[in-house]
């Protein structure tokens, strides 16, 4: 019988021990699901999502999707996907936005995973939860920090300037109300938000493929 997923969330994720039965927690879900990562800039989405990719290396359930982006690899950041805006407008995404003087894309080949009953983790813009949620089976983890502290890493990237930075951090839209949404609180060491954001990774995880879907109830 599997076990529920509240009975392995928490003993497995807490201080990130070794002992951590993954296969376990991998057998017991068998529904795809895809878990939208949003936070605003400096929330250190990319870190947290790195340190949960190294961790569940052993877990073939899991797929952390790289992105197509229309800007040059040795722009740094992210490890992503370069691609000129021709080449961008002739592929086909599964969601795609526009920000930022940019554009980014989900593969379209995401939908496979998720029919196949894999996690599929990917790091989107706050506007395109509405139409996911019409297409898959979704659950949000909403990454955050204390303003001052946005601010103060968006800083040290000396990508913007302060005027930049300010507009920025005022561009926060909600997540629509009707997606199931986990909350991160990323403001305290490295560890501790990795720590934090496996946690809710491996929740969001068991409740979509526990129900089969985190959809409440959108809007016609």
């Amino acid at each position: 019988m599997s076990r529920a997923p509240s009975a392995i969330s928490a003993p497995c994720v807490a201080g990130f021990p070794s002992g951590c039965d993954w296969g376990s927690i991998i057998a017991a879900m068998a529904t795809g699901v895809l878990v939208l990562v949003v936070g605003p800039s400096g929330a250190g989405k990319d870190t947290l999502l790195d340190a949960a990719r190294l961790r569940l290396t052993d877990g073939a359930q899991f797929r952390f999707v790289r992105r197509v982006i229309t800007r040059p690899a040795e722009a740094g950041g992210e490890a992503h996907e370069a691609v000129t805006e021709a080449e961008f407008a002739a592929r086909q995404f599964a969601l795609s936005w526009h920000a930022h003087g940019l554009w980014y894309g989900i593969p379209a080949d995401i939908a496979g995973d998720i029919a196949a009953g894999r996690i599929v983790v990917a790091n989107v813009s706050r506007s395109v939860i509405a139409q996911a949620s019409r297409q898959f089976p979704v659950h949000v983890i909403e990454v955050s920090a204390p303003p001052a502290l946005l601010a103060q890493r968006l800083a040290y990237r000396r990508r913007e300037n302060a005027a930049a930075i300010g507009a920025r951090l005022t561009r926060v839209a909600p997540v629509p109300d009707w997606v199931a949404t986990e909350r991160v609180l990323n403001d305290s060491t490295p560890v501790a938000g990795a720590t934090r954001f496996l946690a809710a990774l491996i929740r969001a995880a068991a409740a979509g493929q526990r129900s089969g879907t985190v959809l409440l109830e959108p809007p016609d």
